[in-house]
């Protein structure tokens, strides 16, 4: 097999560090050895390799190149790896979209994303019809082109590159510093932003990992978080298709089924957030499952309660909690399990090759020893930027530093706890929910005149939201959900829905949210109360 246009001729500096190659290596290394497992349907890495190569030839035919993006909306599947490598050797961004938002958020994303192409999985072709109609009312834009994945999708008809993108990119090789992946994240504004993530920020990051949690060809990765998140690609999957081991990918979180694939696929390794450990934990068939496989589960997404901890230690099984964002692609601290026994609820030390400091949040100045402050990252495996918006980009750096908005503590060995977010962010079974955009689609309602979203803590899903709700009419709180499910997705919806005369505002008018958290918690207490 021979490159029509890439690595001809290049220097070692040259795409050194380009994904696309691994799975090139790979299928020389390991050709028959199983990449994937997708419910039952295998495909090899001699295998996965051509159909990459050569839908990744086609989309270089058809005009795309560097500079490009391509999003896609699609549930974990075999099609949708095949796309990204094929985009990760034409030089394409990849910018996987939430199939979880409804048609109107899609089409928010969508248009910021601003991709010359949109490949959809046959599942979501409704609501990615719905999101472009959306896309065009009340503008001018034209929708871009739409394909469906798979070998009788776009793999055998690439649409061609739309003029109106401009002339199509030059051929030439993938760089390090070319974007791979751009994953959108809800930050603590209204809009959710694209995170740049160039070649060179993932091989670095995957390294960092590689240092910290050994994976081998005889190992076989459960991925069951939704390819839309940077831990679905960077938590192990790509990893293990570096170094040739087996990813069983999983569509939805079914506790159920998960630990049957555990038994029955030999699962050694797995990445979850909390919640989802909680729920296999109280499932029925926890206690007497098959687990003596199962050598490593990374926690992410949220602290891992230490009760919870213990109970799957108490099964034989290692979970290694860590901390990470998307802007940093995502690892920045690791737990180790000797750690783990010493300093509980913690989130660890930094992965190899990512540089932590901690700082005064109001001065930047930087703290030393044991001390509380913000959290910020620099390293390799840091993000380039946010997609279109230098305004942004410049608010979460301080210098070469990645300011997180968390704040964390260091204790006199050197392991960070996380305190608590400086951002309102909250994070509702491992998705961030921002509360701003929550309160602007409450506020579409014709008679909401004003909102404010906190989040409380839940035992199982970590954080739920609830909204306080300034109307001026007559409105009740089934009719402020019923409203909430149309335009949001499901884990954005308030728990629980307060009516108030007005919001509380600081001296500056900004909104006091910090006041409305003990009254939050009361009426979830109530809630759950009333329920028992």
């Amino acid at each position: 097999m021979t490159w029509e246009w890439e690595f001809a001729g290049r220097s070692s500096s040259d795409g050194a560090h380009t994904i696309g190659r691994w799975l090139t290596d790979r299928a020389v290394a390991s050709p028959d050895r199983i990449a994937i497992d997708d419910r039952g349907v295998t495909i090899g890495y001699r295998d996965l390799e051509t159909r990459a190569h050569e839908l990744a030839l086609a989309l270089r035919r058809a005009g795309y190149g560097a500079g490009d993006r391509i999003a896609t909306v699609s549930g974990n599947s075999i099609d949708h790896v095949v796309a990204f490598f094929a985009c990760a050797k034409a030089g394409v961004a990849f910018v996987p979209l939430s199939w979880r938002l409804t048609a109107r958020e899609l089409a928010g994303v969508a248009q910021r994303a601003d991709a010359q192409l949109v490949l959809v999985e046959d599942e979501y072709e409704a609501v990615a019809a719905d999101a472009l109609v959306v896309m065009r009312m009340g503008t001018d834009a034209q929708a871009p082109p739409i394909a469906t994945l798979g070998t009788t999708g776009v793999e055998a008809l690439v649409p061609p590159r739309d003029p109106r993108f401009g002339i199509p990119r030059e051929t030439r090789a993938v760089l390090d510093d070319d974007p791979l992946l751009i994953i959108f994240t809800s930050g603590s504004e209204a809009a959710p932003k694209g995170v740049v993530l160039t070649h060179a920020n993932c091989f670095w990051n995957n390294l960092a990992l590689a240092g910290a949690v050994q994976l081998t060809a005889d190992d076989v990765v459960l991925a069951m978080l939704p390819q839309f998140h940077v831990a679905a690609w960077n938590c192990q999957p790509l990893l293990a298709w570096w170094v040739g081991a087996t990813v069983v990918l999983e569509r939805s979180f079914q506790p159920s089924r998960v630990l049957q694939l555990l038994q029955e696929r030999r699962v050694t390794t797995m990445m979850g957030v909390p919640t989802q450990y909680q729920l296999l934990a109280e499932d029925a068939r926890f206690a007497a499952s098959d687990l003596s496989h199962l050598r490593t589960a990374l926690v992410g997404g949220a602290t891992m309660p230490p009760a919870l901890f213990d109970t799957w230690t108490d099964r034989g099984v290692t979970l290694t909690q860590g901390y990470g964002l998307t802007e940093a692609a995502p690892n920045v601290l690791c737990l180790t399990p000797a750690d783990a026994s010493r300093h509980p609820g913690a989130v660890g030390r930094p992965y190899p090759h990512v540089d932590v400091c901690l700082a005064d949040p109001e001065t930047g100045e930087v703290l030393e020893g044991p001390v509380t402050g913000e959290l910020w990252v620099r390293g390799p495996s840091v993000f380039v930027g946010y997609l279109g918006d230098p305004d942004a980009t410049q608010r979460a750096r301080s210098g070469e530093w990645l300011r997180t908005g968390d704040l964390a503590a260091r204790d006199a060995d050197g392991v960070y706890r996380i305190v608590d977010r400086i951002k309102d962010i909250f994070i509702s079974g491992g998705e961030n929910v921002a509360p701003a955009e929550v309160e602007q689609a409450l506020m579409l309602h014709p008679v909401i005149e004003a909102a404010a979203v906190v989040g409380v803590p839940d035992r199982v899903w970590g954080e739920r939201g609830v909204a306080f709700v300034v109307a001026s009419g007559t409105i009740d709180e089934a009719e402020v959900l019923a409203h909430a499910r149309s335009v949001l997705a499901a884990f954005k919806l308030p728990v629980r829905v307060a009516f108030v005369d007005e919001l509380p505002r600081s001296t500056i008018d900004k909104l006091a949210r910090s006041r409305l958290r003990d009254r939050a918690q009361a009426l979830v207490e109530e809630v759950r109360r009333e329920r028992s």
